[in-house]
Protein backbone atom coordinates (compact mmCIF):
# COMPACT_ATOMS: atom_id res chain seq x y z
CA UNK A 1 0.00 0.00 0.00
CA UNK A 2 1.00 3.57 -0.52
CA UNK A 3 0.11 7.08 0.51
CA UNK A 4 -0.52 9.83 -2.03
CA UNK A 5 -0.07 13.31 -0.57
CA UNK A 6 -0.39 16.66 -2.33
CA UNK A 7 0.55 20.06 -1.00
CA UNK A 8 -1.28 23.35 -1.51
CA UNK A 9 0.61 23.89 -4.79
CA UNK A 10 -0.45 20.53 -6.23
CA UNK A 11 2.96 18.92 -5.80
CA UNK A 12 3.11 15.21 -5.00
CA UNK A 13 5.13 13.73 -2.15
CA UNK A 14 7.55 11.18 -3.59
CA UNK A 15 10.46 9.11 -2.35
CA UNK A 16 13.53 7.85 -4.19
CA UNK A 17 13.81 4.18 -3.34
CA UNK A 18 17.05 3.13 -1.65
CA UNK A 19 16.52 -0.63 -2.02
CA UNK A 20 15.00 -3.13 -4.42
CA UNK A 21 12.57 -3.36 -5.99
CA UNK A 22 13.17 -0.37 -8.24
CA UNK A 23 16.10 1.05 -6.23
CA UNK A 24 17.04 4.54 -7.41
CA UNK A 25 13.63 5.32 -8.87
CA UNK A 26 10.98 7.70 -7.57
CA UNK A 27 7.72 6.33 -6.22
CA UNK A 28 4.83 6.89 -3.84
CA UNK A 29 5.83 6.26 -0.20
CA UNK A 30 4.54 2.92 1.04
CA UNK A 31 5.27 -0.68 1.77
CA UNK A 32 3.90 -3.91 3.10
CA UNK A 33 1.04 -4.39 5.51
CA UNK A 34 2.42 -6.04 8.66
CA UNK A 35 0.56 -8.84 10.49
CA UNK A 36 -2.25 -7.37 12.58
CA UNK A 37 -2.40 -4.11 10.58
CA UNK A 38 -5.09 -2.92 8.24
CA UNK A 39 -4.29 -0.75 5.22
CA UNK A 40 -4.84 2.62 6.95
CA UNK A 41 -2.56 1.71 9.89
CA UNK A 42 0.11 0.51 7.48
CA UNK A 43 -0.12 3.74 5.45
CA UNK A 44 0.34 5.85 8.61
CA UNK A 45 3.34 3.75 9.71
CA UNK A 46 5.03 3.67 6.30
CA UNK A 47 4.56 7.41 5.74
CA UNK A 48 6.15 8.12 9.14
CA UNK A 49 9.03 5.69 8.49
CA UNK A 50 9.81 6.83 4.94
CA UNK A 51 9.04 10.57 5.08
CA UNK A 52 8.93 11.63 8.75
CA UNK A 53 5.40 12.94 8.24
CA UNK A 54 2.25 12.19 10.22
CA UNK A 55 -0.78 11.68 8.01
CA UNK A 56 -4.51 11.12 8.08
CA UNK A 57 -5.65 8.45 5.63
CA UNK A 58 -8.49 9.21 3.22
CA UNK A 59 -10.12 7.39 0.35
CA UNK A 60 -8.67 4.56 -1.72
CA UNK A 61 -7.37 6.24 -4.90
CA UNK A 62 -6.57 3.10 -6.86
CA UNK A 63 -5.04 -0.35 -6.98
CA UNK A 64 -2.19 -1.64 -9.12
CA UNK A 65 -0.53 -5.02 -9.53
CA UNK A 66 3.25 -5.29 -9.74
CA UNK A 67 5.41 -8.38 -10.30
CA UNK A 68 7.66 -9.52 -7.47
CA UNK A 69 10.41 -12.08 -7.12
CA UNK A 70 9.66 -15.70 -7.92
CA UNK A 71 6.55 -14.96 -9.94
CA UNK A 72 4.68 -13.36 -7.03
CA UNK A 73 2.28 -10.54 -7.93
CA UNK A 74 1.77 -7.77 -5.40
CA UNK A 75 -1.58 -5.98 -5.21
CA UNK A 76 -0.88 -2.41 -4.07
CA UNK A 77 -3.64 -0.17 -2.70
CA UNK A 78 -2.83 3.55 -2.85
CA UNK A 79 -4.68 5.91 -0.51
CA UNK A 80 -5.10 9.68 -0.44
CA UNK A 81 -3.42 11.11 2.66
CA UNK A 82 -3.38 14.52 4.33
CA UNK A 83 -0.23 15.65 6.11
CA UNK A 84 -1.00 16.53 9.74
CA UNK A 85 2.50 17.10 11.12
CA UNK A 86 6.09 15.98 11.27
CA UNK A 87 9.13 17.18 9.38
CA UNK A 88 9.96 15.95 5.87
CA UNK A 89 13.04 13.76 5.84
CA UNK A 90 14.03 10.56 4.07
CA UNK A 91 14.05 7.49 6.28
CA UNK A 92 13.82 3.70 6.31
CA UNK A 93 14.23 2.53 2.69
CA UNK A 94 13.89 6.02 1.17
CA UNK A 95 17.12 7.59 -0.10
CA UNK A 96 15.37 10.92 -0.62
CA UNK A 97 11.91 12.43 -0.01
CA UNK A 98 10.56 15.57 -1.63
CA UNK A 99 7.58 17.38 -3.05
CA UNK A 100 7.57 17.27 -6.87
CA UNK A 101 5.47 18.97 -9.53
CA UNK A 102 4.04 16.67 -12.18
CA UNK A 103 6.59 18.08 -14.66
CA UNK A 104 9.50 17.41 -12.31
CA UNK A 105 8.27 13.88 -11.68
CA UNK A 106 7.98 13.14 -15.40
CA UNK A 107 11.65 14.16 -15.85
CA UNK A 108 12.93 11.71 -13.21
CA UNK A 109 13.40 7.93 -13.30
CA UNK A 110 10.22 6.49 -11.81
CA UNK A 111 9.13 3.05 -10.64
CA UNK A 112 7.57 0.95 -13.42
CA UNK A 113 3.97 1.92 -14.09
CA UNK A 114 3.94 4.88 -11.67
CA UNK A 115 3.28 7.63 -14.21
CA UNK A 116 0.58 5.60 -15.96
CA UNK A 117 -1.20 4.90 -12.67
CA UNK A 118 -1.03 8.51 -11.50
CA UNK A 119 -2.24 9.76 -14.87
CA UNK A 120 -5.09 7.22 -14.85
CA UNK A 121 -6.15 8.50 -11.44
CA UNK A 122 -6.05 12.13 -12.70
CA UNK A 123 -3.14 13.04 -10.41
CA UNK A 124 -0.73 14.24 -13.11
Amino acid sequence: MGGIARDGSGRLLMIRRARPPSAGTWSVPGGRVEPGEDDPAAVVREMREETGLEVAVGRLVGTVERPGPGGVVYEIHDYEVTVRGGELRAGDDAAEARWLTPGELRALPTAPGLLDALAGWDLL
